[in-house]
């Protein structure tokens, strides 16, 4: 069972991997949903550690519709980014109706190869969850990241199972929202994924918010029994 953290600083990137995490999620400012790292934090992460490393590429929070200047800095951010040694891109792309702007995401899947690609929990704000999946197989995207369309993977277990009987053996369905060590075992049983994510975050003495090794331990050893 891989386990993917989510992380937003060289600091957590650190904690995440001496805590057992298969590989990274990249990100800047969790608070804020995630948005793209920059060039230093990719650098800093990629010379420091030996897990894989997804980045996130995102210009701002708020909905997935981006104006064509908002894309551009997408493109231009995934160039920037594959100048290091990550593993893939992780990114989502919505119309205004609540569908996969599929013609901007191919776009951004080709400048993003042969690095793997993670369709981020944009998944989760589509209009039809099934439509959505059947669009992103189609455009060969390897990975989904979605709570099941809930605020979190417990609740949406549900659709994570049907989703996992839906994509089979042509995407990863990544539960992500909400994981902790109390229910990362039951998620995994009852949605049959091959993967979980989580940031497994605490606060720290002096009030900031930081991955943490021994929550990312507990994790793995209640999704690997």
């Amino acid at each position: 069972m891989l386990f993917e953290a989510c992380v937003d600083s060289l600091e957590s990137s650190i904690a995440a991997q001496e805590g057992g995490a298969d590989r990274l999620e990249l990100c800047a400012d969790l608070l804020e949903g995630g948005i793209t790292p920059s060039a230093g934090t990719i650098d800093l992460v990629c010379r420091k550690l030996n897990i894989p490393v997804m980045v996130m590429i995102r210009p701002r929070g708020g909905d997935f519709c981006y104006s064509n200047y908002e894309f551009e800095e997408m493109k231009r951010d995934i160039e920037l980014a594959k100048q290091y040694n990550i593993s893939g891109i992780v990114f989502g792309i919505l119309n205004e109706d609540g569908t996969i702007d599929k013609e901007r995401t191919k776009e951004l899947i080709q400048l993003s190869r042969p690095l793997k690609i993670t369709f981020h929990r944009a998944f989760d704000m589509t209009r039809d969850p099934f439509e959505a999946l059947k669009d992103l197989i189609d455009l060969d995207v390897e990975r989904v990241l979605t709570s099941g369309q809930e605020v979190s993977a417990y609740k949406g277990m549900k659709l994570i199972e049907e989703l996992v009987m839906k994509g089979k053996d042509k995407i990863i369905i990544m539960p992500g929202g909400g994981i902790n060590e109390n229910n990362a075992a039951e998620i995994v049983k009852c949605s049959n994924v091959k993967e979980i994510h989580g940031s497994a975050r605490v606060k720290k003495e002096n009030g900031m918010i930081a991955t943490s090794a021994e929550l990312i331990r507990k994790i793995k050893e209640a999704i690997n029994g």
